[in-house]
């Protein structure tokens, strides 16, 4: 069994409070079958990412990760709750989800990364449990989102924002063996974000473990009283908040 690192928890802030009960609800009844149905799951999307940054958005979906051995188990499971097949409605990429849908809430059950680089295993299995709404639910592990949203770079779609705060956030605890050894020859990706990364929070950066720069081929990290965020570099990407936490962040420098 792969093993994630040691979850470092931002607050015990349940993320599953500020949804409508009627959305919840939704989720609620596809992850009780799915647990009485024997079926192994993870969450990802803003849950695992608040759970790791304490940043929430309501995406007004729950992504379930699963092993691609329960694909048509729980896909049946959906429909049996009502949930429909969103395809209709907007298509999408069946190779490596499906979309169910019910009064505008979407459940979606994954099972490979969106460009079919590879399949859920083990690793994606591997993360922390957290509370929500006084359930215990398994989240992605970090290492696994951080392999995951490298790619997802699209025109409509940037997760990169995302990727800035999860190292932010978890950086210098990740396994960060377990993560080269998925990105294994697109290392060359990997460094570019660890490169802006560091650009906007050399402090931070600082705290990774020495070996990784030399692995990513990167200039170690140099400087004594580095900031942990340069609010500077951070609006010039975004001049509206969306980088770390504004209380861990120290005068701009």
């Amino acid at each position: 069994m792969v093993k994630a690192a040691p979850f470092k928890g931002i607050h015990p802030a349940d993320w599953s409070g500020q949804l409508p009960d009627s959305q919840w609800k939704i989720y609620e009844a596809v992850m009780d079958a799915a647990a009485l149905e024997g079926i192994p799951f993870a969450l990802g999307g803003a849950f695992a990412l608040a759970t790791y940054t304490g940043r929430w958005r309501n995406t007004k979906d729950l992504d379930l990760y699963i092993l691609p051995c329960y694909r048509d188990r729980i896909i049946e499971l959906t429909t049996r709750l009502g949930l429909a097949d969103y395809f209709d409605t907007s298509p999408y990429d069946r190779q490596w989800i499906y979309r169910s849908s019910s009064d505008g809430v979407i459940v979606d059950i994954i099972w490979a990364m969106a460009n079919h680089r590879a399949q859920v295993d083990d690793l994606w299995m591997s993360g922390p449990v957290v509370q929500l709404r006084g359930r215990p639910v398994k989240v992605v592990p970090a290492e696994a989102m951080v392999w995951d949203k490298i790619y997802i770079m699209q025109r409509e779609r940037c997760d990169w924002p995302d990727l800035m705060n999860l190292l932010f956030s978890q950086g210098e605890n990740l396994n960060w063996e377990e993560v080269l050894k998925r990105v294994q020859a697109d290392i060359p990706l990997l460094a570019g974000a660890l490169s802006v990364f560091r650009w906007i929070s050399p402090g931070v950066a600082r705290r990774f473990p020495e070996w990784l720069w030399e692995r990513v081929q990167l200039p170690p990290v140099e400087g004594r009283r580095l900031p942990d965020v340069k609010r500077k570099h951070a609006a010039f990407l975004d001049t509206r908040p969306w980088y770390a936490n504004q209380r861990a962040v120290p005068p701009a420098a």
